[in-house]
């Protein structure tokens, strides 16, 4: 890849994180706001932040300020919203503000997403190690 391919990738991999930040900013959730977009063909096919599923409260934490169990990390969001369309995650890279758990990894790699581009790590690694094995390309923008 010549320089300039790079420059330009880098400048659309940097455009694509600050719509994630800044869509992460629409989630309900008080400990941490989190956004990820999906980009196929430099098209975005779907967004996603964290939240509670459809139909329940927007309230990610208990009265003990401990996340509940059946909040929809963002990144998982942006995936069914794929699966719902008629588009498909297949090539495509995800765009996210923090780095996915080993959870979120799985459904990523399954998905058919061959790329990953993040702002800040996840309390844990085993997610990026996990995708770096499956040999999907995982990219940390941690300046943006």
């Amino acid at each position: 890849m010549s320089s300039q391919s790079t420059d330009k990738t880098k400048r659309y991999d940097t455009a694509y994180l600050r719509i994630a930040k800044e869509w992460g900013q629409l989630s309900y959730c008080q400990r941490k706001k989190v956004g990820a977009i999906i980009v196929k063909d430099r098209m975005i096919i779907s967004d996603g932040y964290n939240g509670t599923p459809s139909g329940f409260e927007n309230c990610c934490e208990d009265d003990a300020g401990v996340t509940k169990w059946y909040v929809l990390h963002a990144e998982a969001n942006a995936i069914l919203k794929v699966a719902k369309s008629t588009q498909s995650c297949d090539k495509a890279t995800l765009y996210i503000t923090m780095s996915p758990c080993k959870e979120c990894s799985k459904l990523i790699h399954q998905a058919g997403i061959t790329r990953v581009v993040y702002i800040y790590d996840y309390k844990d690694n085993s997610g990026i190690d996990f995708l770096k094995k499956a040999g999907v390309e995982v990219l940390q923008y941690p300046d943006i």
